[in-house]
């Protein structure tokens, strides 16, 4: 075995097709869009890439054919932000094979350590925006934008110095099993706006869509910027976001709060579409495109992506209005949602999921390790 960077045409469609080849046949695969798939790990293509330095890394097996791949980038964003210097993996999928993880772990290891980074932290994929490996609740098939990996992934890491730095934690409403919000909220809406009368609550306007974006990535910035792992987005990022939602979004899942006309919040859901990705395989021509815009308004599977309230509405319960907004608007379809990505340390928003009668179904993991200043060993990349 050996390791390569993807220099070719032809190793960077191996490194794109990687995760179908290991996991095409596994009932929780879900391909990606593969006309975006196939030129989005570049600068030009990538906002999130833009101000990033980066490697893709192939494992390649004795006879030349690829069996693992990741791909190592420095996000100077995050180090200027939080004044460090770690670096990331992303994109990780490699067969049931310890020597080819180790390769090709080692060789983004030794690649970060070459720039001077102190730590290596991952998998948070600059791709895919989804963050961890899947470590309770395997059995279910991933929502848009979360990761699905099989359990050895753990045990690759593990035993090559990694730790745990951070378990998100995903919640979930299943209208179809049950799920009603708890009796004591039903007049909450009217409360709220009887204390408040300066709010207003409305859908996505589609016809606004970049005034929206502006007003999520200024909320998003103030808001969550004491988030662990948080990083101010810039502009292009969040609008290059909801461009790839805009096509499958459902105004009912999507609200906006403001305050005598001021932007002060918004929640932010959407359809699963992955349950129609894998029935069309990922291909959008010639006519998967059409499937998926027909099949969208079918969907009763949901995730709650994002919900932020500006720092000076903190601690009024503004989150739970939303949240009971979405639950209405929501409920005639009989959805089921998932909250993805709850930090574990974050307890208001567990306390008030739970409170919520939402329960806990996933966790994922995002590990970390220290770098040494050099490196004694070389990975092979010829």
């Amino acid at each position: 075995m050996n390791v390569v960077a993807v220099r070719t045409k032809k190793q960077m469609r191996d490194f794109v097709r990687i995760p179908k080849l290991i996991f095409g046949n596994h009932p929780c695969y879900v391909p990606p869009i593969w006309l975006d798939e196939a030129h989005a790990y570049t600068k030009k293509a990538n906002p999130m890439l833009r101000n990033s330095d980066f490697e893709l890394f192939l494992t390649l097996d004795a006879s030349g054919a690829p069996i693992g791949r990741t791909i190592a980038y420095i996000d100077h964003s995050f180090n200027r932000f939080y004044h460090a210097k770690i670096g990331f993996f992303g994109a990780f999928e490699c067969i049931d094979d310890a020597n080819a993880a180790n390769l090709l772990v080692r060789a983004a290891e030794d690649w970060l350590a070459e720039r001077g980074m102190d730590a290596i932290r991952g998998p948070i994929h600059p791709v895919a925006e989804n963050w961890g490996f899947i470590y309770e609740g395997y059995d279910t098939p991933p929502v848009y934008m979360s990761p699905w990996n099989p359990e050895y992934y753990h045990t690759f890491f593990t035993k090559t110095g990694y730790e745990k730095v951070k378990d998100l934690l995903v919640y979930e409403a299943d209208m179809s099993k049950g799920y009603e919000i708890p009796d004591r909220y039903d007049d909450f809406p009217a409360r709220f706006m009887a204390r408040y009368p300066g709010i207003t609550i409305r859908r996505l306007n589609m016809k606004r869509i970049h005034d929206d974006a502006r007003a999520i990535w200024e909320i998003s910035n103030n808001s969550l910027q004491d988030n662990w792992g948080y990083v101010p987005l810039e502009l292009p990022v969040m609008e290059d976001m909801l461009k790839k939602l805009k096509m499958v979004v459902d105004p009912d899942a999507v609200w906006m709060v403001e305050n005598e006309g001021k932007p002060v919040g918004f929640c932010l859901g959407f359809p699963d579409i992955n349950i129609l990705l894998k029935r069309i395989k990922g291909n959008l021509l010639p006519f998967g495109w059409a499937r998926l815009l027909l099949g969208v308004k079918k969907l009763r599977d949901y995730r709650l992506f994002g919900l932020a309230v500006d720092p000076e509405w903190h601690k009024r319960a503004l989150d739970a209005l939303m949240y009971i907004h979405l639950y209405q608007n929501l409920r005639p379809k009989n959805i089921r949602m998932e909250a993805n990505y709850i930090l574990e340390d974050n307890l208001h928003i567990k306390n008030a999921l739970e409170r919520l009668g939402m329960q806990k179904i996933k966790t994922y993991r995002i590990y970390q390790k220290p770098l040494a200043t050099h490196c004694d060993e070389q990975p092979d990349l010829t």
